[in-house]
């Protein structure tokens, strides 16, 4: 008589973190209880700087699963090493790094805030979890904890549990979301503005546009209005607006359209209210691919 195999806890997630690696997923290992695995003495308190990846870069050549979603990877090599295998042995599940994958998942965490979500949010992929719904939508951002009640954004410098595929299309990600966190983020202090030149439109770049400069020219100018009249808040989120609605009136053009001069002025323009140019740079390109349906 065959006797059934057995699969060991760690295979078991190995396996799991393999596949999703294969899928360009960067993953990790997660204790029971779904928290990250601690640093090795070595890095314990950041001694060795960090790894490269993080917010402060370091020189961390630490081949152990240290720094918690620094560590994920898609190398198999890396996965399988000696220096992961007690990781894996201990593990209870498996980690992800959602902007490292490309993507923002909105973590409900109560009956409440997937209410809130289903009348607010557009529809995208659906993952369910212990208390509530990862919905994953396609396009990475800032992570930031409790934009509302039961309602966290995983994306950057962030990890979440993986709990399978989910159900549903994934769809890019919404201004509705970028909104949460918009105003946290679009508060620097004045002196950091950048004051560069940005490309200006005309049809030296945009060849294979399909409309009339002052057509174009018009559109731009009035997203630029709308984008600097936010002198307070909100012009991250003008700017994303400004970005998908230029971008979709392009759709049917042979191109080039020159929608990379388009996006620096847009950009420019965010950054001259005191937007950071990195979050003026995402809240443009997120807007532009949601309209043209490319991987933020």
């Amino acid at each position: 008589m065959t006797q059934p195999t057995l699969i060991r806890r760690d295979g078991r997630h190995l396996a799991i973190a393999l596949n999703l690696a294969a899928g360009h997923v960067p993953v990790l290992p997660l204790r029971t209880g779904k928290g990250p695995f601690g640093n090795c003495p070595d890095c314990t308190g950041n001694a060795c700087g960090g790894r490269p990846n993080m917010k402060t870069p370091g020189p961390c050549v630490c081949p152990r699963p240290c720094h918690a979603w620094a560590a994920a990877t898609i190398d198999p090599r890396v996965l399988t090493s000696p220096a992961w295998a007690t990781a894996w042995r201990g593990a209870g599940a498996v980690g992800y790094h959602p902007g490292g994958a490309g993507v923002t998942v909105v973590d409900l965490d109560a009956a409440d805030a997937v209410a809130w979500a289903r009348t607010t949010l557009p529809p995208t992929r659906v993952v369910a979890t212990t208390r509530g719904e990862h919905w994953i939508y396609r396009g990475a951002m800032r992570s930031a904890n409790k934009v509302r009640p039961g309602v966290d954004i995983k994306s950057a410098m962030s990890y979440a549990r993986w709990r399978g595929p989910g159900t549903g299309l994934m769809t890019p990600l919404p201004l509705a979301v970028l909104t949460l966190v918009e105003r946290e983020e679009s508060t620097p202090a004045r002196e950091a503005v950048d004051s560069s030149t940005p490309t200006r439109w005309d049809r030296s770049v945009a060849t294979g546009c399909r409309h009339t400069p002052a057509f174009v020219r018009t559109g731009l100018d009035t997203g630029i209005g709308r984008i600097t009249a936010c002198r307070e808040q909100g012009a991250g989120t003008a700017a994303y607006g400004a970005a998908r609605f230029l971008a979709a009136r392009h759709t049917a053009c042979p191109g080039p359209c020159g929608l990379d001069a388009i996006a620096e002025e847009l950009i420019a323009a965010a950054v001259s209210v005191g937007v950071p140019a990195p979050y003026a740079h995402r809240c443009v390109t997120n807007g532009m691919n949601a309209a043209l349906g490319a991987v933020a």
